[in-house]
């Protein structure tokens, strides 16, 4: 069974696998009594909002055996959620995001230091 910071991390890394932009994840944990982690990201068109949910939900059953228990939100509205317990992901438009500016609404949650794909790569050239 994986735990919430490794899921955390496995819902980012499938984020970014599917492009999502500006990815973070907050620890909520002892903070929040609704999960321990939010993972946020842009996606930058209503299909790109889409594929990153549907990605990363598809991953998570694929490689860890995890469903969501549920989803929230239409493309239309430029934020959808998928709720896995332990752990929230926020896939907003950009526009949205900082509407709803949820690491500000949560600035007491510590960072969970993530690197996407292409920072990695980055940093060992």
């Amino acid at each position: 069974m994986i735990d919430g910071k490794e899921l955390a991390l496995a819902v980012a890394g499938f984020a970014d696998a599917k492009q999502a932009e500006d990815i973070v994840i907050l620890d909520l944990t002892g903070i929040s009594t609704i999960t321990d982690f939010f993972v946020i990201c842009n996606g930058g068109s209503l299909p790109h909002l889409k594929a990153i949910r549907r990605g990363v939900a598809e991953q998570l059953l694929e490689q860890h055996g995890v469903r969501d228990h549920s989803r929230d939100g239409a493309p239309e509205s430029h934020w959808m959620v998928l709720d896995n317990g332990d752990v929230i992901l926020h896939v907003f438009h950009e526009d949205k995001r900082r509407d709803y500016a949820l690491e500000e609404l949560w600035s007491d949650a510590p960072r969970v230091p993530f690197q996407t794909l292409a920072e990695r790569v980055a940093s060992e050239a």
